[in-house]
């Protein structure tokens, strides 16, 4: 059964665009860069890498980086705009590199879209180098369990999220712009507890206000937060 992503690739890449959305650019962009400049990192793997903007950025970055993902007119794309670059179809549960061949493995708002998570982040331990990093961006559990959207007044004004069956595992069909995807919804410990069962380290956790942007779209982010960016490093 599709996910979607098949569907909705063209309405993605439309979307997205070279700069990414308003929450990519002054959000989670800053947020994650931010922890990538503390390291001079080698070789990363970007899990879920879609059109390639993050590779692309961390190429920009001098670091050589290889983009995974399992949605072809994705990688058509990713390949379309940077021809040099190294894009392969796979899916995070199954890896196709060998053992700790990367310093930095990221995963960018992938793991709501991944049925088998646990699989997924053994598969991205395995390559991860003794000391290497894995840096994540996901969803807020508390946003990614509103499977009905927010609550909003008569006049479209944002109200509340709902929050409901939070420590349930399920998936949800999300819509926007002529996307629609289905995303699954974790409780945070469902995450930290599988790994902590890798035995990987917790060095930094947040849940990143915008950094830019105009005034009222700060002020509505700040009151549901979409967004957490955790780093875990790998023993060794």
């Amino acid at each position: 059964m599709s996910n979607g992503w098949d569907e909705s690739a063209e309405a993605w890449i439309a979307e997205i665009g070279e700069a990414g959305d308003w929450a990519r650019q002054h959000v989670l962009d800053p947020a994650l860069l931010e922890r990538i400049a503390r390291r001079g990192y080698r070789h990363a793997l970007d899990v879920g890498c879609g059109e390639g903007r993050m590779c692309r950025v961390l190429q920009a970055r001098a670091i050589q980086t290889v983009g995974i993902d399992p949605t072809a007119a994705l990688l058509e794309r990713a390949r379309a705009l940077d021809p040099c670059g190294d894009y392969q179809s796979a899916r995070a549960e199954a890896l196709p590199f060998a053992e700790a061949e990367f310093d930095l493995v990221l995963s960018c708002l992938t793991l709501v879209d991944i049925a088998d998570f646990r699989q997924a982040f053994r598969e991205m331990v395995r390559v991860l180098e003794p000391g290497g990093t894995l840096l994540i961006a996901n969803l807020t559990s508390f946003t990614s369990t509103s499977a009905k959207g927010s609550v909003r007044d008569a006049d479209g004004r944002f109200l509340y999220f709902p929050v409901d069956r939070y420590l349930d595992e399920f998936p949800m069909w999300v819509a926007w712009k002529r996307i629609r995807i289905q995303n699954w919804h974790r409780p945070l410990s469902a995450y930290m507890s599988e790994l902590l069962h890798h035995g990987l380290k917790l060095v930094y956790f947040d849940e990143p206000p915008p950094r830019t942007g105009e005034a009222e779209a700060i002020a509505n982010y700040r009151r549901a937060p979409w967004f957490l960016v955790m780093e875990w490093q790998k023993p060794g």
